[in-house]
């Protein structure tokens, strides 16, 4: 009986310890629930560059350089978008034509940045053999890349020509690089080049981002062009390089007026897909002379994660917006009710003017991006009315850039387009 009560006893025990311990872990699934609902983020605006060169192609400061500056300067990715080439394999590059680039200063400054143990030479100093190496992107991306702070997404700007006039696309976040495809018009070039695109984003099964850059860069795309190749879907509103006739000129609309114009045909009389809008550096110049300077173009990206597939999601889904400078809190389209609605995020001092851009399906000349309503509030919404079929927000700062690209230019956000097709 003795040793019957202290089995039982042990059983009774073991009841209880496993009662508590399935009390304690329900309780630690319970908080892990919980902190794992916790922990699922909210998308945010990321902010980033898709256009720069470096001195793998024509621009003149070695790639860590640049993406440091970038990075050091509050920017959450970046797209290094040489021409026909990805940065990738062994390249060297004598140091007297690295300095003849940049104005004497490129090749101390790396050394001084970086040191070196990371800058690697061969030859002897001031032989005409004194080479310097140029660092791929899967080797110096580890040194400057951080969680939810910084990455850099490998990129191509497909370089090419048609009829006399330049077919420039970047291709953001490629795995292989894709050389230019060429063609007997503007359109069937560009048409070529972005089905090579799209063809490896299927083959490889990984997101990537086309886009037509500075359409007005020697006037070489129209706006046809740009209504006609519907697979294209994105292009450049705003290019901070100072040649490429972002203005237009008495024959050539500017480049917000070709957007609105090639959005009328392609929604309203093609039936197809609304374009989107891309703000970029196209930065060249890193040792402060005159050009393509950095800082001056940017796209804010919403998001959950700062990841290539989810920045080249959102961007798919239309959910970004362009800057020269001015910063937004919101945008948001309804469309059940097709209202777009802003929220400007202010500078003291500062104030903003939100032009409403809306573009009416009959289509006339005076009809296509016209202002339907203008307002000084920083929260601002317009609703589409009957046979208005696209509209758009620009936000002007009373503030100039602070790297200004043309005379009396002010800094400016564009949000997407949005029809009532959608």
């Amino acid at each position: 009986m003795k040793y019957l009560g202290s089995v039982f006893s042990i059983i009774r025990l073991g009841v209880l310890f496993t009662a508590l311990a399935m009390w304690g872990n329900s309780s630690i699934y319970g908080f892990q629930a919980e902190t794992q609902g916790s922990n699922e983020p909210s998308a945010r605006w990321w902010k980033g560059n898709l256009h720069t060169h470096s001195l793998w192609s024509d621009g003149n400061d070695f790639p860590e350089m640049i993406s440091d500056w970038y990075r050091q300067k509050g920017y959450h990715f970046l797209a290094i978008s040489d021409h026909n080439t990805l940065q990738s394999g062994q390249k060297w590059m004598e140091v007297e034509k690295v300095q003849s680039r940049s104005h004497g200063q490129a090749f101390e400054k790396y050394l001084a940045r970086f040191g070196k143990s990371w800058v690697e030479t061969r030859g002897e100093p001031g032989s005409e053999k004194y080479a310097v190496r140029l660092k791929p992107l899967d080797e110096y991306r580890y040194l400057l890349e951080r969680h939810d702070e910084f990455i850099l997404i490998p990129a191509e700007e497909i370089t090419d020509s048609a009829e006399g006039h330049p077919v420039h696309m970047n291709a953001t976040n490629l795995d292989e690089l894709i050389k230019p495809l060429g063609g007997k018009t503007v359109r069937e070039t560009m048409e070529n080049n972005l089905r090579a695109v799209l063809e490896q984003e299927k083959a490889k099964g990984r997101e990537i981002l086309p886009h037509l850059n500075h359409p007005n860069f020697k006037y070489g795309i129209t706006f046809e062009d740009l209504a006609a190749v519907m697979a294209e879907r994105f292009f450049e509103v705003y290019n901070g390089h100072p040649g490429v006739n972002h203005l237009g000129n008495a024959e050539n609309p500017g480049i917000e007026r070709m957007w609105d114009l090639a959005n009328h045909l392609r929604v309203n009389k093609l039936g197809g897909s609304i374009l989107y809008g891309v703000g970029t550096d196209d930065s060249h110049e890193y040792h402060g002379k005159e050009g393509s300077r950095p800082g001056r173009g940017w796209v804010m990206v919403r998001a959950k994660f700062l990841t290539p597939e989810h920045l080249i999601r959102a961007m798919k889904a239309g959910d970004f917006y362009s800057s020269s400078g001015v910063s937004l809190k919101d945008v948001q389209w309804d469309n059940e009710t097709k209202t777009l609605s802003v929220e400007i995020d202010p500078q003291d001092g500062v104030t903003y003017w939100t032009e409403y851009l809306v573009t009416d399906v009959d289509g006339e000349p005076e009809d296509i991006g016209r202002v339907g309503e203008a307002t000084q509030q920083l929260r601002s919404s317009y609703t589409l009315k009957k046979g208005e079929t696209i509209v758009r927000a620009v936000i002007t700062s009373s503030l100039a850039p602070e790297d200004p690209v043309w005379k009396e230019q002010k800094q400016q956000a564009w949000t997407q387009p949005f029809t009532n097709n959608q």
